[in-house]
């Protein structure tokens, strides 16, 4: 039975975030980024989309032999090709998923698929079967379910329960929610699947018009119970949920949000960002929340004088808890006195008032010419205050 406090964290960076465009990675990159998921202890990952290439397969495969601890899933879309192939990636994992995908909207049966929706009902039931008597854990996911009709997707539901599905995913799949939206019809869909409350309920949001990490957290207070997301955001268009958000979310707010909680390492988030950054070449924003470099960073003046008195007055978590070393009192223009005062003594200069005004006057000049101060440009301050006192 699952604990109905705990959050799931379905990490697909290895597969929706791949398929980002330039974040393509081999199958050893692949394992260094399972590894470190491990590390993070994430609850399931998803390790590829085995039948897209013999590539993909052959990762996936090594993955689920070398990584033990954790879940793998394989993508597959609703044939028996596709089924096959997740099958023969996953199966030697300690607990493999199947996770099997159809589009439940208008526009994509009608655009894409060329089904109506009782053919599209009929290859749930099917394929969802097919998968469980390989697989004992099978995920089914109505891609493009916020822009399906919603007694129609109860129906799909319904059937993939049915037929042997443990967890139903309702994707946002071209980030097309809104939160309050996406948190009713978590609560419709529990209120009207028959056999919804004997299965996990999970959310996997994309980030086109931002609200990726709201979408999820919505989710939540609409009953999912697990939530699909990378590392940094990655994915295709505009990336998909950032794990690092929903978690501290959830850590930072757990009043809001009926205290549920993730297994997650908080630690490790920050580390995780890295490496995924490196491998796959696509830089961290600088103001990227969590784990952004400007994160924990302060440069305002009067934002550093009340961190100076209390961490508390400008920071909702501790950069510790996330894997930073520690707040950066950024010295720039916007700068004040004690935080230059404070850094000074960091660095073994302790001046008295008069020094520290002169100090800060040559500071601001400089600080006009620079975007950021080092600490050679500060030791070079109080040295030629030192010897020009008269030019002050």
């Amino acid at each position: 039975m699952e604990d109905p406090d705990v959050i799931r964290i379905f990490d697909t960076t290895l597969r929706d975030g791949e398929q980002s465009p330039g974040a393509t990675m081999t199958t050893e990159e692949k394992i260094q980024v399972a590894e470190q998921l491990v590390r993070l202890n994430v609850d399931i990952i998803e390790a590829g989309f085995p039948a897209a290439s013999p590539g993909d397969l052959i990762a996936v495969r090594e993955i689920a032999r070398r990584t033990r601890g954790v879940a793998i899933a394989g993508l597959a879309r609703a044939n028996t090709c596709d089924i096959d192939a997740a099958w023969e990636g996953i199966r030697e994992a300690d607990r493999p998923v199947i996770h099997v995908f159809i589009a439940t909207s208008e526009i994509h049966l009608k655009h894409k698929l060329k089904l109506n929706k009782e053919e599209a009902l009929h290859q749930v039931k099917r394929m969802v079967a097919y998968a469980r008597n390989l697989s004992p854990t099978v995920e089914f996911s109505a891609e493009d379910a916020t822009r399906s009709e919603w007694d129609y997707l109860c129906r799909v539901f319904e059937a993939a329960i049915k037929a042997g599905a443990t967890t139903i995913n309702v994707p946002d799949t071209v980030g097309y929610a809104l939160p309050h939206e996406y948190e009713a019809l978590f609560r419709y869909l529990r209120e009207h699947v028959p056999g919804i409350e004997e299965v996990v309920m999970s959310a996997h949001c994309h980030n086109d018009l931002g609200m990726a990490t709201a979408n999820t957290l919505g989710a939540i207070k609409g009953g999912a119970r697990q939530v699909e997301v990378t590392i940094n955001g990655l994915g295709e268009r505009a990336g998909n949920t950032a794990v690092e958000e929903v978690v501290m979310a959830l850590r930072t707010r757990p009043d809001y949000y009926g205290n549920v909680y993730t297994r997650i390492n908080t630690q490790e988030l920050l580390a995780a960002s890295q490496l995924v950054s490196r491998l796959t070449g696509i830089p961290v924003q600088p103001n990227k929340a969590v784990v952004g470099q400007n994160a924990f960073a302060h440069e305002a003046g009067i934002h550093q004088d009340g961190m100076l008195k209390n961490r508390m007055t400008y920071e909702i978590m501790t950069p510790q808890s996330v894997g930073w070393a520690d707040t950066k009192l950024v010295l720039g223009k916007h700068s004040g006195r004690h935080g230059l005062d404070a850094r000074l003594r960091q660095l073994g200069h302790k001046l008295d008032a008069a020094q520290l005004k002169a100090a800060y006057r040559r500071f601001v000049v400089m600080a006009d010419q620079k975007k950021h101060l080092t600490d050679a440009d500060l030791v070079y301050i109080v040295e030629t205050g030192k010897e020009t006192p008269a030019a002050i």
